[in-house]
């Protein structure tokens, strides 16, 4: 199983050529996808000439990009140039083409990487699973039982099992973090604006482009290509004051104040996620030469927000004769969202707006005490593949919010943050803690990962 590293290393010393790494790829997929289902389309055909392009001009010496033939999947919320973008719903199934690529998709490809399909995600993104009545259910390769989490379980299925070195994925309420934390893989929430985007989330504010690999430093290296601001994204951020490749290696953490919490005052946690992200953190803190803080962490149930809070970007740019005249068409788990959100009036959007602000204020107030806050990143190993969200932790009664709810205090707040693995269950689940860092401090989450992946080296699936 490559990383995307050790691929552009490889083919740079002619060990390997683009056309056998997408062969490898290709493989992998017909030996993994039948039972996996982690891409809904496959254009090999291209992926094919884009590799024959790369080998060739490699052979005559001509300049390449950081990525040059490294295959990758493309998120199916997502647009990629020449592939449809379903957005795993009824609604787009059989539509045509993307006629450009989204910003982030568009820079992988600029840096020579190759799209060879896209990757499974609920319908419009609304599960942590990814499952939906247009593109079946998307299956966890640790665990074919058991999702691979969501939205972006297409990609973290696909990563985890080794068919791609790296996919694009998205985040609007920890849909890169929670699959990485139930496959296993480091995952980057980077701060809104970090990754500009193309018609994307400029109301609500959540969600970001970004990516999935297997390690912090093909994590990093990843985000020094894809980061920095674009004229098509008036929220984005200017550029990086540096390279993070370099940070996760050099970049002083000692010192650093730390917030622990399990629960954040009201959250329900299974007892075995409990136990190895608190022994993770401990790990973490000791390596890092960080310093616990003792202090109470509480926030109320911040699910109400969240609720009214993400669904506003739905409603731009969507194709006249579909709402509510194929309303039908609709997951009946998601047709109440949208009928909520064609009610919802700007006096009672605002009153949503309200209390985030209230919420990002309390979050402020913390982030002067401490410098990062930890947490479990889902209260929950992985559950049934084909849902639903459970709706039971520990024998308590919880709302189907419950079990992922530690991810969305990043979103709503707009900071960084990322899932790392904290080990395995008795069950061979695995598990993600959560590093939350300040405004913009995306170097601290990755040093922060890069010292965990050293003291703790995480377990990496056999591939099949």
């Amino acid at each position: 199983m490559r990383t995307v590293r050790n691929a552009v290393q490889e083919m740079e010393r002619g060990e390997v050529s683009a056309r056998e790494l997408l062969a490898e790829s290709i493989t992998a997929i017909e030996a993994n996808d039948p039972e996996l289902n982690a891409f809904v389309h496959l254009d090999l055909e291209g992926a094919q000439r884009a590799a024959a392009s790369v080998d060739e001009a490699r052979a005559r010496g001509d300049a390449l990009g950081p990525l040059a033939g490294v295959p990758f999947g493309v998120k199916d919320l997502e647009d990629c140039a020449g592939m449809p973008t379903t957005k795993g719903s009824m609604w787009f199934l059989g539509g045509p083409p993307a006629e450009r690529d989204d910003l982030h998709v568009a820079r992988l490809r600029a840096a020579g990487a190759i799209p060879i399909g896209k990757t499974a995600a609920p319908e419009f993104g609304a599960w942590a699973f990814t499952a939906s009545e247009a593109l079946g259910v998307t299956r966890n390769p640790w665990d074919p039982s058991r999702t691979p989490g969501g939205s972006s379980g297409g990609s973290s299925s696909a990563v985890s099992s080794g068919m791609v070195p790296f996919a694009t994925a998205s985040d609007g309420g920890g849909s890169i973090r929670t699959p990485a934390a139930f496959t296993g893989l480091p995952g980057l929430k980077p701060g809104y604006g970090r990754v500009p985007t193309y018609n994307v989330t400029h109301l609500s504010q959540n969600a970001v482009n970004f990516a999935l690999a297997t390690t912090i430093d093909d994590t990093a290296l990843l985000l020094d290509i894809v980061a920095g601001p674009s004229r098509h994204d008036r929220t984005c951020l200017p550029a990086p004051p540096g390279a993070y490749v370099d940070a996760i290696e050099s970049l002083d953490v000692t010192g650093l104040r730390v917030g622990w919490s399990l629960d954040f005052g009201f959250a329900r946690v299974d007892p075995e996620v409990a136990a190895l992200t608190e022994a993770t953190m401990r790990t973490l803190v000791e390596a890092a030469g960080a310093v616990l803080v003792d202090l109470p962490i509480e926030f109320d149930d911040y699910i109400g927000i969240y609720g009214r809070i993400e669904g506003a970007d739905r409603w731009v740019d969507l194709p006249k004769g579909l709402w509510p005249e194929r309303a039908d068409e609709l997951d009946p788990r998601i047709r109440s969202g949208w009928a909520a959100g064609a009610d919802m009036t700007l006096p009672r959007f605002a009153t949503a707006h309200t209390r985030r602000r209230a919420l990002e204020h309390r979050v402020a107030d913390l982030f002067d005490e401490i410098d990062v806050l930890l947490s479990p990143m889902a209260a929950i190993p992985a559950f049934a593949a084909e849902g639903p969200m459970p709706t039971e932790i520990n024998g308590q009664a919880v709302h189907g919010g419950m079990g992922v709810i530690h991810g969305m205090l990043a979103n709503l707040c707009n900071l960084p943050a990322i899932s790392l693995p904290a080990g395995v269950t008795s069950g061979g689940l695995p598990v993600g803690l959560q590093v939350i860092a300040g405004l913009h401090r995306e170097d601290v989450c990755l040093r922060l990962g890069r010292i965990l992946e050293q003291a703790q080296p995480w377990p990496r699936l056999a591939p099949r």
